[in-house]
């Protein structure tokens, strides 16, 4: 038999092997999830859509990736386990067709201030490895080119052991770093305005101290200086000696005696650095949080000139250079600096660094530089950056899932987006995507739609199939999936402007705009046009603006929406009013808790290196309070059924009757106002959705005292059909007297708003610039810019 025939034969047969084609998910009930199954195609990209908070997130994130992740750490020892997170099996009945699963979330890079975009790409480490070899003068090894490793020179004494004899030996150990003393490799120097400590013109005993919290009668606090022997307590602070001032503000912890009892006396400044800037400013109490924000100031390190980098490493240089100048660079110009050094020694080195780069440009993060702190960046721009390590990648049969790949991308980018999505499928990969944008919807092979609604109103599957399917379909999506917004006929008159001069944050170049107040103002433009930089950068302190932003909320699982949004005050007064006993006993974080599972309602088991389990109390059943807590009622209900019920529910439970509390009514209303009426008021914070987070922190800030409002792409994660519940809410805040300013993508906000500012032509040094300012209808009329053409696609215009 020929070569020829064998093959023909062969390809008459299909292995048993090919059969394995699909993904089989059944029973899963993973948060809301009822009992979903569902199969999905390998190699192909489908697309889950449905309303935020209807399961998707769960079905692919927490059942799909989260059991092959699981799997995979099965296959290490024991041993090696031990050091991996603990994961714990979803809840599903079967899982079949699984392949290797790379997860790219939304989730931001962490926010340590020596994270780069260079060192959370290895892009850094191979412009240190290039700096080492080429750069002249030649200054060390690799570790001195980076900023997060410190010189350190040790000479001492050591012994060794030759045979059976020990002998003494002197010793230097010397390594060469990069990081600049002066900051520490931070790049900028912290400073404590001493005028928002205390007032210098009052004595101690007058209450000189201006800190939160610190009363004069308190011996943790003022006492302990007031008592400490180093200074005159009724002497004020202005006229202390250069020693009792060094004192109070440096002095090293020493114990004295306050009030016959035993305290630590340290200076000021080291307790002021320990008590509030050690600690997560997102998670402070709003008070303690603007005191923080007022007292400490942030400058750039006069040593290193914000470039972490010591002297040594500025000094050396390819090419006039140095690798403070190359992290400086926008990427698409650096990646153009590294095409035109030529050096066979270091050829393999020069390529890899070259594809980084490029990969950067093609991704459209090309007007990024290298030393971009991780934690600045957007949801959007952080997935892209975890997604440059995958494009060159020569890995098949992968199972790639992307979490709302097109957040942050303005619709001239989202082309450029689909083409790497199917780039990756037609290597050979599974790519599952959850989205809501119909301009990435349309390229998918298959569309698994959840719904119908959100929370327990959802986690089932409305559709299966294929685009057209959906369209012609009745889920919530299909009859949604064509809608357009219309340019508005009239728009608001503006009752004032805010005026911006001469901005020049990152890269605005000196722009001058007056921002109209009393209307709803949209701030667009191609990503890394200078948006943020306009709005959150360069907006007057003085304007008392309420800026809402991307970051994300902050909180264990013992928090949920009636703890972060301050609900649960009102509603344990009421209970305490009403029963004759404490408000501390209806909190399930303080003397009203379960004993057994202290108020978590969860018994959890540590496994060692298997995955902990978590069982309901036995003795709470999971209503995380004392028995004797739940015989106090309000309205008839105890504290755990109203932490039970929905925002809607709890809406007319405190809307009226015996239980009417209008403190808690007015909260409730502001969340269902922005659509989170199926949330449970105790459901925590760790199981919602990145949409219902944002519209949750959204809720929050409306009850702020401010006139303008700040939201920074609030269509993130919002399906089609929320868009439009959402430009009610914008509408009505305009309507009360408010100033709204929102940075958005998405063409139906555009063609809602009163006024425009576009912001280009480009990314980066190419943006910068205002390139229209006017009505959505002259925008469209003109078609000047990128934002014109496709919002006038969109409107058919």
């Amino acid at each position: 038999m020929t070569r020829a025939k064998r093959a023909d034969t062969a390809s008459a047969v299909p292995h048993v092997g090919d059969s394995h084609d699909l993904i089989r998910v059944h029973g899963a009930r993973v948060n809301n999830l009822k009992d979903v199954s569902v199969e999905l195609p390998k190699r192909r990209l489908t697309v889950f859509t449905g309303v935020s908070g209807s399961g998707k997130s769960s079905l692919v994130f927490g059942t799909i990736a989260a059991e092959s992740q699981r799997l995979i750490n099965e296959t290490y020892s024991a041993f090696v386990q031990g050091f991996m997170p603990t994961l714990a099996r979803p809840e599903v009945d079967v899982l079949e067709g699984l392949t290797t699963a790379i997860s790219v979330d939304q989730q931001r890079m962490g926010s340590d201030p020596r994270s780069t975009v260079g060192t959370a790409t290895d892009a850094n480490a191979m412009l240190r490895i290039l700096f080492s070899r080429l750069g002249k003068p030649h200054i060390g090894p690799p570790s001195a080119y980076s900023f997060n490793t410190a010189s350190v020179r040790a000479t001492g004494a050591i012994t060794v052991e030759r045979g059976n004899r020990t002998k003494a030996e002197k010793a230097t150990f010397q390594r060469t770093g990069g990081m600049c003393v002066r900051c520490e490799g931070r790049g900028s120097v912290s400073d404590i305005d001493l005028t928002q400590l205390y007032d210098d013109s009052k004595s101690l005993a007058e209450g000189a101290f201006t800190i939160p919290g610190w009363k004069s009668d308190s011996q943790w606090t003022v006492q302990v200086y007031a008592q400490s022997g180093f200074v005159d307590p009724d002497k004020p602070i202005a006229k202390y000696t250069k020693k009792e001032l060094r004192d109070f503000l440096y002095g090293e912890a020493v114990k004295v005696k306050v009030n016959g009892v035993n305290l630590t006396y340290e200076g000021l400044i080291p307790k002021i650095q320990k008590s509030f800037l050690s600690k997560d400013k997102e998670a402070m109490q709003p008070h303690i949080r603007a005191f923080v924000e007022r007292a400490v100031t942030f400058t750039t390190c006069p040593e290193c000139d914000g470039t972490r980098l010591s002297e040594g490493a500025r000094s050396s240089k390819i090419k006039r250079i140095s690798i403070a100048d190359a992290c400086a660079m926008e990427i698409r110009d650096l990646a153009e600096w590294v095409r035109g050094v030529n050096d066979a020694s270091v050829a393999p080195l020069l390529d890899a660094l070259q594809q980084t780069l490029d990969s950067f440009v093609e991704i459209g993060l090309g007007y990024l530089s290298l030393d971009r702190p991780a934690g600045t960046l957007s949801g959007g721009e952080a997935q892209r950056v975890k997604m440059i390590r995958h494009l060159g990648s020569s890995l098949t049969d992968v199972t790639y899932v992307f979490d709302e790949p097109t957040i942050g991308l303005h619709p001239h980018d989202i082309e450029r987006m689909n083409n790497l999505l199917l780039r990756l499928r037609d290597k050979g990969n599974t790519v599952l995507v959850v989205e809501h944008k119909p301009e990435t919807i349309v390229i998918a092979d298959h569309v698994v739609d959840l719904g119908p609604g959100a929370g327990s109103g959802g986690g089932t599957i409305c559709f299966e199939g294929t685009v057209e399917g959906l369209r012609a379909s009745d889920t919530i999506t299909g009859r949604h999936f064509d809608d357009r917004a219309a340019v508005k006929e009239t728009v608001r008159e503006a009752t004032g402007a805010m005026e911006i001069r001469g901005a020049t944050a990152n890269n605005l170049r000196k722009v001058d705009v007056d921002i109209p107040l009393g209307v709803l103002v949209v701030v667009t433009g191609v990503a890394g046009s200078g948006k943020s930089s306009l709005v959150h950068g360069s907006i007057p302190a003085g304007e008392g603006a309420v800026s809402i932003d991307q970051s994300p909320i902050r909180g264990s699982r013992r928090s949920n929406p009636a703890t972060y949004t301050g609900l649960l005050d009102p509603i344990r007064k009421a209970f305490a009013k009403e029963n004759g006993v404490k408000p501390a006993l209806f909190s399930a974080n303080s003397e009203g808790a379960c004993p057994t599972c202290n108020g978590a309602g969860v018994i959890y088991m540590d496994l060692a290196m298997m995955a902990g389990v978590a069982t309901p109390c036995e003795d709470c059943e999971g209503k995380r309070f004392q028995a004797a807590v739940l015989e106090y009622k309000l309205g008839g209900r105890d504290i755990s059924e109203v932490l039970a019920m929905s925002v809607a529910e709890a809406e007319e439970f405190f809307g009226a009757g015996e239980a009417h509390l209008p403190a808690a009514h007015r909260i409730l209303d502001r969340l269902a106002d922005v659509g989170l009426g199926y949330l449970s008021l105790g459901q925590p914070l760790t199981t919602l959705s990145g949409g219902e987070r944002q519209r949750l922190k959204l809720a929050t800030h409306m009850g702020d005292k401010g006139g303008v409002y700040v939201l920074d792409e609030p269509t993130t994660g919002l399906h089609l059909a929320d868009v439009e519940q959402l430009l009610g809410l914008l509408d009505r805040l305009v309507d009360s007297g408010k100033s709204v300013i929102v940075v958005e993508h998405h063409q139906a906000v555009m063609a809602h708003a009163d006024w425009i500012i576009d912001l280009g032509p480009g990314a980066g040094h190419d943006g910068g610039k205002v390139v229209f300012e006017g009505t959505p209808a002259d925008l469209v009329a003109a078609r000047s810019t990128l934002t014109g053409e496709h919002l006038a696609a969109y409107v058919g215009g």
